[in-house]
């Protein structure tokens, strides 16, 4: 409609959640009649991201180098690891400010349907770093989904059998509801309040 270019560029900004057709058409007439330098320092910073930006070795977050600023803080307690689906969750728990456990990111959930198993889970490194660390206490934090339900019991049952300590976040926390979009009052109680599982 526009021309190659644009119609390039209109394409490429919708794989942003939440962008429709119509927001990325205005983002791109913005980026190209009222802020060439903007658009010009947006696309260094994404090629830069993309380029410099990696997942922490040891909790799967990002960061650019190979430990990121959560775990290498010296505020945080070793011995608990709280299990997340995503980034969202995990800073969504960190904003909340009172948990100092490490964390590990799966990034996603057992979806057999969609291909998604232990392997892309990452639940083998999981449990690499609880041999490999005096881990005492797993804190499932997945999404109190059918999904996320799973995902938190096969890991439980995989901790219990190597007599890891194991608990779920619980109150507060709505069924169906996802992590990133709760209040961090809300992510504190349901952090205290946990239970073994």
């Amino acid at each position: 409609m526009y021309g190659p270019l644009i119609d390039e560029l209109i394409k490429n900004l919708r794989i942003l959640p939440g962008i429709g057709a119509k927001s990325a058409q205005r983002m791109a007439m913005h980026l190209l009649q009222k802020d060439n330098d903007g658009a010009k320092r947006l696309a260094q910073s994404i090629s830069d991201s993309v380029e410099k930006i990696r997942h922490c070795d040891r909790c799967r977050a990002l960061t650019e180098s190979s430990i990121c600023v959560i775990c290498s803080s010296s505020r945080m307690r070793s011995g608990q690891v709280c299990v997340v689906e995503n980034l969202a969750d995990l800073y969504a728990i960190e904003q909340a400010g009172t948990f100092f456990g490490t964390y590990f990111v799966l990034h996603g959930h057992l979806s057999p349907i969609d291909g998604v198993g232990v392997e892309e889970l990452g639940i083998d490194k999981l449990f690499a770093q609880v041999n490999a660390r005096e881990i005492e206490e797993l804190i499932l934090a997945t999404n109190l989904t059918l999904e996320g339900e799973a995902t938190s019991h096969f890991i439980a049952e995989r901790a219990r059998s190597l007599n890891i300590k194991v608990s779920r976040i619980a109150y507060g926390v709505p069924l169906g509801g996802e992590l990133e979009y709760v209040d961090g009052g809300t992510l504190s109680l349901a952090l205290e309040s946990r239970k073994t599982i």
